[in-house]
């Protein structure tokens, strides 16, 4: 009787294990063919010239990037034509499917049409010739010819192409040219003392390397500089998407000049730093290293946002290079930043030279004046940014990459993104009234497509797919 009952145990035990291999087949297979069916659907219905914008309505007739746009517009800012090609790459990777690099490619050569004669990109680009153009590259332009890394739009669009050049194995003639030009402008454009301006036509001119420090003047009537995106800039996250791309870059061809382009953006990082009792870091900053303005909305102050992201580029820059001395300027940031936490564990985007109280903005009609209250702001900028600070300190203490998430800790997602997809393969998204990227006129309820979603729907469920 008791070798009998463990026999049965052992089968049926068996038989579970067949069933959950079986299940979890199927859930791959369903999750791959949920993935085609919407990328099928937003290549071949939703893109225009291989390209993408922010947001769709249902039936496609409008479209929306900074604005509406028309159907001969795509948009290179996140979340726009690249964060959808690399989301093609991503499920290309995970399943080998040829499909998937062909609308990276469509969507990497959109990105190319658009390169500008100094060698980024602006936030859109336009095929209609007597559209909104710029100086493109290609001749068929005559705008403007403004490259800029603001929202990490020329990142972004070299992200796509170069990964898609090595996808391609090197071998697509456009995409290749494309990445060597708008690498070697990039790398021109960055200041002697590590630092990157909002936008570039050509090579930025030499500056005297100095450390930073704190006006001697009043900020807040003097000194303001109309062209303040010709200056040294942190506005946006430039530190981290600047390093990404170089990251990538030194990953995908091995060329030393990108990794020494990391380490003189370290640098510069080190040098923006301000002195005690606020060591932390401006949005942007002059020549002589002061803080400035930039928009009007935009005052001469310590940031509690972009701040963030400058020390995680630090510790990317250290691992990168392997030199320690990128981690010093941290500690003491990390404790004047706890230190200046507000109520709610929030950081204030701007906090007062000298004084360290929080700053904030009155908007009246187009008017803005500088306030300590925050009981009205205006609800186009983000004021406030969610801590990461934590996060940043075990990072230093534990820099060792994660380990990707595993398949069955993914399936509760994977199962909704599967169940989500409606009967014509789209995921639409209903808009809860907070503030969108695009500031699309969109009111509470209403429905539209978004590349955001799509982009990060597939890449989970690549995720997915690849995980064990």
């Amino acid at each position: 009787m008791c070798f009998r009952f463990h026999v049965l145990i052992t089968i049926s035990m068996l038989a579970l294990a067949s069933s959950s291999v079986h299940a979890d087949e199927q859930l791959r297979k369903d999750a791959a063919e949920a993935m085609k069916r919407a990328a099928t659907y937003y290549r071949t219905k939703v893109a225009t010239h291989g390209g993408y914008v922010y947001y769709y309505a249902l039936d496609l007739q409008q479209r929306w990037g900074e604005g509406e746009a028309t159907r001969d517009q795509i948009w290179v800012q996140p979340p726009g034509t690249p964060t959808v090609g690399m989301a093609y790459l991503r499920a290309f990777e995970a399943t080998g499917d040829r499909f998937y690099l062909d609308a990276a490619r469509d969507a990497a050569l959109a990105i190319v049409y658009g390169q500008l004669e100094s060698g980024g990109w602006t936030n859109s680009i336009d095929f209609n010739p007597r559209g909104k153009v710029a100086k493109y590259r290609n001749g068929k332009g005559a705008g403007r010819n403004y490259s800029t890394f603001d929202d990490g739009i020329s990142q972004a669009a070299l992200q796509l192409l170069m990964r898609t050049d090595q996808a391609l194995s090197f071998k697509n003639k456009e995409i290749h040219e494309a990445v060597e030009i708008g690498l070697a402008a990039l790398l021109k454009a960055q200041f002697p003392n590590g630092a990157f301006p909002q936008v570039w036509i050509g090579p930025s001119a030499p500056q005297p390397i100095l450390k930073a420090s704190f006006p001697d003047y009043d900020w807040r009537t003097e000194k303001k500089i109309k062209n303040y995106w010709d200056m040294y800039t942190l506005n946006d996250n430039v530190a981290g998407t600047v390093t990404a791309m170089l990251r990538d870059a030194q990953r995908i061809y091995k060329d030393d000049r990108y990794k020494a382009a990391l380490a003189k953006l370290g640098d510069f990082l080190i040098l923006a730093q301000l002195p005690s009792p606020q060591p932390g870091w401006a949005q942007q900053y002059n020549y002589e290293m002061k803080p400035i303005w930039a928009r009007k909305f935009e005052p001469a102050a310590i940031t509690g946002g972009e701040a963030q992201d400058v020390m995680e580029a630090l510790i990317a820059i250290a691992q990168i290079t392997g030199d320690d001395r990128y981690l010093k300027p941290i500690p003491p940031a990390l404790e004047y930043y706890r230190k200046s936490l507000l109520p709610d564990g929030k950081l204030a985007r701007y906090y007062e030279l000298k004084t360290n109280r929080p700053l904030y903005m009155k908007r009246t009609g187009k008017d803005y004046t500088l306030t300590y209250d925050d009981t009205s702001l205006p609800n186009h900028y983000g004021w406030k940014i969610a801590s990461r600070l934590d996060a940043i300190e075990a990072a230093i203490k534990k820099p060792a990459i994660p380990p990707p998430p595993s398949a069955k800790s993914l399936e509760p997602k994977v199962r909704e993104f599967i169940r989500s997809l409606d009967a014509e393969s789209r995921w639409i998204s209903t808009h809860d009234g907070s503030p969108m990227v695009g500031q699309p006129p969109f009111k509470a309820g209403r429905e539209y497509i978004g590349s955001e979603v799509f982009s990060r729907n597939v890449e989970m469920l690549s995720e997915f797919l690849l995980a064990k």
